[in-house]
């Protein structure tokens, strides 16, 4: 991604089903979570979130945002992801063991002339440090899909079941290798879910009753809870001045909002 804009953007990020690692190539962002005080990176790595954040920048901004699953960055930096949980670090800070620093890495693409280079080198990379990584469970990774696939549906003690575990073995792996517990982690991605059907003109009730909520209220408590808006709230500002203008994560899905 590369911008130049004519002014500071700030935009609310709500929670995804996925680590960040954003490479950067000199700009700085700022990014502001409930609680804590504000982060001013180049680079960034975000683990798994259950609330919602604030960046900014001054309207200038470069470099290559990477999406990974959880189990994938704890492979790649090996650093138990509940510690990182609801956190924005400098990757560089991780107690990781990668053959290159992440702010290296970042430099170097940026130095390259195309984004075709930079994304043919970050993939090598990736690829390199994965394979000499902390080995994941594949157990994990087959919960975390399962949870996926069902957009948070299916019940934990049965995810714990499906893999042959207890569910307190499951939510210790799963703080260990994807940040959040397996009951936290179905909470965003039900809410992920129906953040991808009101976006796309479904009504909140019809919404609840197809994502597992009990009701247009729990659904909306947690959609308060998640993102710092009603649902009607978030769907407005989207369809506001600017609310939806570019920048959202993941494809064809409503995860942020310009401020």
């Amino acid at each position: 991604m590369r911008l130049a804009l004519d002014r500071p953007r700030r935009r609310l990020e709500a929670p995804i089903g996925a680590a960040t690692l954003l490479l950067g190539f000199g700009e700085p962002v700022r990014i502001t979570r409930a609680g804590r005080a504000p982060d001013t990176l180049v680079s960034v790595y975000c683990g798994p979130t259950t609330t919602p954040a604030i960046g900014e920048h001054d309207g200038r901004l470069s470099g290559i945002e990477v999406l990974l699953a959880p189990w994938a960055a704890f492979s790649l930096f090996g650093t138990p992801q509940h510690e990182l949980a609801n956190r924005t670090v400098d990757p560089d800070e991780l107690p990781h063991a990668l053959p290159t620093r992440v702010g290296e890495l970042a430099a170097a693409l940026g130095a390259l002339p195309s984004w075709e280079a930079r994304f043919g080198l970050l993939d090598d990379v990736l690829v390199r440090w994965s394979a000499a990584g902390a080995p994941h469970s594949a157990q994990v990774v087959r919960a975390w899909g399962e949870l996926v696939r069902t957009g948070g549906a299916i019940p934990v003690p049965r995810l714990a079941a499906d893999v042959g575990w207890s569910v307190r073995h499951l939510e210790n792996r799963f703080r260990e290798q994807i940040g959040l517990g397996p009951k936290a982690a179905a909470r965003v991605l039900r809410l992920q879910r129906a953040r991808r059907l009101l976006a796309a003109g479904r009504g909140q009730a019809e919404t609840a009753a197809l994502c597992g909520f009990y009701d247009q209220a729990h659904l909306s408590g947690e959609f308060k809870a998640m993102t710092g808006c009603t649902p009607r709230e978030f769907t407005l500002a989207r369809r506001g001045a600017g609310g939806a203008a570019g920048g959202d994560r993941i494809s064809g899905e409503a995860t942020s909002l310009v401020l």
